[in-house]
């Protein structure tokens, strides 16, 4: 008997656990080469601005031993461009989406929330928090409570009740717990965690830094400790809040501690660049260790690291229902 791989988001309904990681999967035009889109969970977009973006300078990639730093600079063609083209060609065909957006002040972010808010095709929106807020010294949001959950309440005040709303969660922060508590506090549907956090590297045949930005956003292997870390501590904080666990995850083990820990969806995007059916064969192979483990349902698996043996399971969507 084959396991259910069915989660929420909130009360929005997957029909599997494993979705695309912000821009590490572009639009959908590009996976949809290789399969048929309806086969994820969810596609989440590259992080949307309000203005074209042409990123920043190169080289902004880099190659460590255990990953790779990006310092691309939420490169985009801007929320009109996106409402346009890529939008409907996703929406005509069905596909779960959820839009990442992120912005440089508040007002920017509601900008972009109310732009979202009639348009259809549009599954969930992810609030990206790891952005310079230009009305505080380009300190990032997500590195405190306040200024995240100002932001994640604009979002929700303007979306309708029915589009959740996912923020996005930085684990450079001396307590990811406590920001994680503001943001559903503001009224975060859930959460996704975590982002590339903070990483250098000096190219020794140049004596100059790696990336034209110095410093870039680490990805790969060396986040998933991090990352099942964080989504542990989290849900053990607000076990009641969905949790998309993404960092690092290669394989269906790799997304299966991040289920364990607590997440009930799991995010892909490094493993996308080197193979672009990763985020199929990690949920086949999370299905086959559920099953081999005595699973029936994924729900059953959210948290178990948590619980002692023997204990019973509660679906995540039962308890938010409560």
């Amino acid at each position: 008997m084959s396991v259910d791989m069915r989660t929420f988001l909130a009360h929005v309904e997957l029909d599997g656990p494993v979705v695309t990681a912000a821009g590490c999967a572009g639009t959908g035009r590009e996976l949809a080469q290789f399969f048929d889109l309806h086969r994820l969970g969810a596609l989440t977009t590259p992080s949307i601005t309000m203005a074209p973006r042409a990123g920043r300078p190169t080289p902004r990639m880099a190659e460590t031993p255990s990953g790779l730093l990006n310092a691309v600079g939420l490169q985009g063609p801007g929320i009109d461009s996106f409402l346009e083209r890529e939008l409907p060609w996703l929406a005509q065909r069905g596909i779960r989406t959820v839009v990442s957006i992120g912005g440089g002040t508040v007002n920017e972010y509601s900008a972009l929330a109310r732009r979202l808010a009639d348009a259809p095709g549009v599954t969930a929106v992810e609030v990206n928090l790891a952005c310079p807020n230009i009305e505080d010294r380009g300190r990032v949001f997500a590195r405190e409570g306040a200024a995240s959950a100002e932001v994640v309440g604009s979002v929700r005040s303007i979306m309708l009740g029915d589009v959740p709303v996912v923020a996005k969660l930085s684990p450079d922060v001396a307590d990811i717990v406590a920001v994680a508590t503001a943001c559903a506090d503001a009224g975060a549907d859930a959460l996704s965690m975590i982002n590339n956090p903070l990483g250098m590297a000096i190219d020794t045949a140049t004596l100059r830094p790696a990336l034209a930005a110095g410093t870039g956003g680490l990805s790969g292997p060396a986040i998933l400790p991090l990352a099942v870390r964080c989504v542990w501590q989290v849900h053990a904080a607000l076990p009641r809040v969905p949790i998309i666990g993404m960092g690092g995850v290669l394989t269906g083990s790799d997304a299966l501690q991040l289920i364990l820990a607590g997440a009930c969806a799991v995010g892909v995007g490094t493993a996308l660049f080197h193979d672009p059916y990763a985020a199929l064969r990690i949920e086949r192979e999370l299905a086959d260790l559920l099953q081999a483990r005595g699973f029936q349902r994924l729900a059953d698996a959210v948290g178990v690291a948590h619980r002692p043996p023997g204990s019973p399971a509660r679906h995540l969507h039962e308890e938010s229902s409560l």
